[in-house]
């Protein structure tokens, strides 16, 4: 049995498990103590004493690593609690860039709440000298801005989750600044660009490259035909900038203010994401049946392909072929639609919104192109997107429910789950089964590869052939399972790997949720509730059952795998140094 440990938190008296931390348990209580460095299960340093409580110790204690004991008696709430909490926050403001109005991040910050709510008003009681850094505008992806950092390395745990760790503390007392080795710029750096440094960031140090100004210029622009593909799980989130219940589809809502933005064709990556089951589901039955490389490992994630490339180059042949979905979207929008709307595609501008920062690095790759033209030419992400709603003034909550446009639009449920961990596995299976079987799949749910798990793995019986397949969620994590591989203790034919933990509803790209909420609450299971939810309403469930799927092979692509297929929606991946 549980040893359950009695305390007493601001006069409350609760139990709790032995090893909970008091400030897991003044949750129980409920009594909120303040955290600003504190991200669980990824940095539990007390780096920031923004949490510090009086246990009747010779000092104050951080709750955030202090484990209770019994007959505990916790104060949250003491004069010298509140005065210590309000010095230490003057002292972390001391050396930060209070240009608040300009940050992406105002009114969605950490720290400017905390100086709300703990009555600090301008953080100029310790003014003095401050560091100076320059923007880190090298990647693709990402842009650093040290000047806004506050030294909370939750942006350090994350990359290390990621088993990246292109990030870290370096020099000591004042100087000390988060930065690469040899203060090497992102660019240079085996940086997946899958910006979870950004997800967990408290403040406006890490931001993605915008590129709304771009997508503007061409809405501008009477020459050009701009077409606007979402992923799957933009819909899943971007409800959460307008007011919206975590884990809401906002699938019709996003369609009709895209629409009202302006882009000439409002497509769906969804539609993409059943081409992809098609061509990577086939690829898996030719491996499977003439001898190919196995596993085959999913393609779709650009963070997970470039940590391949950087950390396990040994396993690019395994990868399959297939471009990403928003990659294939793109590169039908320059062909299919071109030849069938009578557009040059040298006039198509295709903007895809992702949950995804790597989206942006992957939209760059000169591989992923074709007559000279990129498939992709700007990805804007969730936040960007719902940016760009504020912007013209669109009423989000009030718009009508719109459709996609046809040709593109039209997607079944197994593509609508792309966006979460398992989802490209349980979508592939639901058409490899009848394709192999020739018989009909009764029930379409695979809740052996749901689930949060960091690796997921279930024996499918798809006639008489066993699949064993595996779901990583995370880099972290797909480092764990190709280890595993390599040392000969697992044995697969199919592994999908998510670069994001839980996949895209957990991207990069995505609306910023607080530490004070994501510590609490599973953001990614709530997000994903509203992808099954989507996938459970539709009246197709299967990608090889989509009218459009089956009319672009008809009338353009011939066949899965085709040498059409293969020369505008597969492509080859190949190893990259870990610096420059």
């Amino acid at each position: 049995m549980e040893q359950m440990i009695p305390l007493t938190i601001d006069g409350v008296k609760v139990e709790v498990p032995a090893g909970t931390t008091v400030l897991e348990a003044a949750r129980k209580a409920n009594v909120n103590i303040p955290t600003l460095c504190y991200l669980k299960d990824i940095n539990e340093t007390g780096n920031c004493r923004l949490c510090v409580v009086d246990t009747g110790a010779r000092t104050l204690q951080a709750a955030c690593v202090l484990p209770v004991t019994p007959n505990m008696v916790v104060k949250t709430n003491t004069p010298a609690v509140r005065a210590a909490r309000k010095l230490n926050l003057e002292l972390i403001l001391s050396n930060h860039d209070k240009k608040c109005l300009s940050c992406p991040r105002s009114q969605n910050c950490e720290l400017q709440k905390l100086c709300l709510d703990l009555g600090v008003e301008n953080g100029d009681r310790f003014a003095g000298a401050q560091n100076e850094y320059p923007l880190d505008l090298s990647s693709t992806s990402i842009v650093r801005d040290n000047n806004k950092c506050i030294l909370c390395r939750r942006c350090v745990g994350a990359c290390k989750n990621q088993k990246v760790g292109v990030i870290g503390a370096m020099m000591r007392g004042f100087k000390t600044a988060i930065a690469s080795p040899w203060d090497k710029d992102l660019a240079s750096m085996a940086c997946i660009n899958c910006g979870q440094c950004i997800a967990v960031c408290p403040v406006g140090a890490l931001t993605e490259k915008d590129e709304t100004k771009e997508v503007w210029d061409v809405l501008a622009d009477p020459t050009k035909h701009v077409v606007v593909q979402p992923a799957p799980a933009v819909r899943a989130a971007l409800g959460e900038e307008f007011g919206f219940e975590m884990g809401t589809s906002v699938t019709g809502k996003m369609v009709s203010a895209m629409k009202r933005l302006g882009f000439d064709k409002v497509f769906d990556t969804d539609f993409a994401a059943d081409l992809t089951i098609m061509e990577e589901g086939y690829e898996l039955i030719d491996r499977v049946k003439n001898g190919g490389v196995l596993p085959m490992i999913t393609s779709c994630s650009p963070g997970w392909i470039k940590f391949c490339e950087h950390y396990y180059p040994e396993f690019i042949p395994n990868l399959s072929s297939c471009k990403s979905p928003h990659e294939m979207a793109g590169a039908m929008i320059k062909t299919y639609y071109a030849e069938k709307a009578g557009v040059d595609p040298k006039d198509i501008v295709v903007v895809s919104v992702m949950p995804c920062t790597a989206k942006k690095f992957e939209a760059k790759r000169p591989e992923l192109g074709h007559d000279g033209l990129a498939d992709v030419d700007m990805v804007i992400t969730t936040r960007e997107l719902a940016r760009m709603i504020k912007e013209a003034g669109i009423d989000f909550a009030n718009l009508p429910e719109e459709n996609f446009d046809k040709l593109m639009g039209e997607s079944t449920g197994a593509a609508v789950i792309f966006g979460v961990t398992g989802g490209v596995m349980e979508a592939a299976l639901r058409t490899a089964y009848e394709v192999l079987t020739g018989e009909e799949l009764k029930d379409v749910n695979f809740h052996a590869v749901r689930g949060m798990e960091g690796i997921k793995e279930a024996t499918v019986k798809v006639g008489d052939l066993d699949v064993n397949v595996a779901v990583c969620s995370s880099t972290g994590k797909a480092a764990e399972l190709l280890d595993s591989i390599k040392n000969g203790e697992k044995t697969y034919h199919f592994i999908e790997v998510m670069g994001c933990p839980g996949g895209c509803v957990n991207g990069g790209g995505q609306p910023i949720v607080t530490a004070q909420v994501r510590n609490w609450v599973d953001i990614r299971a709530e997000r994903a509730k509203a992808l099954y939810s989507e996938d459970e309403s539709k009246t197709l469930r299967k990608s090889h059952e989509n009218p459009e799927i089956k009319a672009i092979y008809a009338d353009f692509l011939g066949e899965p795998n085709s040498h059409k297929a293969h020369e505008l929606l597969h492509t080859t991946y190949a190893k990259r140094e870990l610096y420059k």
